[in-house]
């Protein structure tokens, strides 16, 4: 899996948008309103080494923090100029609301690519980077208000281990959130996403990255995932509590979330 990995990275990116035809974005966007962080959140997100999810909950706090700042502003009607331009100034260069997210990744390359899109988008500021294992996080326990994986959990070895790891890093109150490639309950859709699967994304595997086993693999490792109750059973069993999931696109994914109490 690693390997796999190693051989993909420059082009993940690029494969993403060409197999789901851009509506990964989509998935993304709803795991992150989902979550509704609001400014102060502490995030562990892994196997997020492309900073896909860290980008979008670094603008959804922006965004949460700069209307909190307005409607703070509206209530100073009687401040003068200066004190409102002051005090604008001040919590401007708070902008996260002292929210941080660290993106953990096994793989180097995958690091270094979310490093320089990171570098090219410029986000800096509560962001960090760490060469870390789902299975042996390098974290201490109750650390962390949310940890998210978005289609790295398919990837792990041992899911039961990297699910006892999200429990022990989460802080109690802690939430869990995994977005998954998952199972169609459509006999007819699942008969025509199964064609597409192994007929049409080995092939783009092969065109724009030029590796037809990496995502002959993918395909298969989707196919081999826990179904969506027995992935909740595997939550529940690791601790979590108010274990539920949304089903995306008829269950093509599946967002899965829990609660450490």
């Amino acid at each position: 899996v690693y390997q796999v990995f190693e051989t993909v990275a420059k082009k993940y990116d690029i494969m993403n948008d060409s197999m789901t035809l851009g509506i990964h974005r989509v998935w993304k966007d709803i795991l992150v309103h989902k979550m509704n962080p609001c400014p102060g959140t502490l995030l562990l997100d892994v196997a997020g080494g492309t900073g896909d999810i860290a980008f979008r909950f670094l603008n959804y706090v922006r965004s949460v923090r700069q209307r909190q700042l307005q409607r703070k502003l509206k209530h100073h009607q009687n401040l003068s100029w200066q004190e409102i331009f002051e005090s604008y100034q001040k919590d401007k260069s708070n902008s996260l609301g002292d929210s941080q997210v660290v993106v953990c990744d096994i793989n180097r390359e995958m690091l270094k690519v979310g490093k320089q899109k990171a570098q090219h988008l410029g986000y800096s500021e509560g962001l960090s980077w760490v060469l870390g294992n789902a299975e042996e996080l390098p974290f201490d326990d109750d650390k962390f208000d949310v940890y998210t994986i978005a289609f790295g959990i398919r990837n792990v070895t041992r899911i039961d281990l990297a699910l006892q790891e999200a429990y022990r890093v989460l802080k109690p109150g802690g939430r869990f959130l995994c977005l998954e490639f998952s199972h169609v309950s459509n006999p007819l859709l699942s008969r025509l996403y199964d064609l597409y699967s192994f007929q049409v994304i080995p092939v783009l595997g092969e065109v724009i990255a030029g590796d037809w086993r990496s995502y002959q693999y993918l395909v298969e490792s989707i196919r081999q995932f826990p179904p969506q109750e027995e992935l909740k059973a595997m939550i529940e069993d690791a601790g979590f509590f108010k274990v539920d999931y949304e089903n995306l696109n008829f269950g093509i994914v599946a967002i899965h979330s829990g609660f450490k109490l």
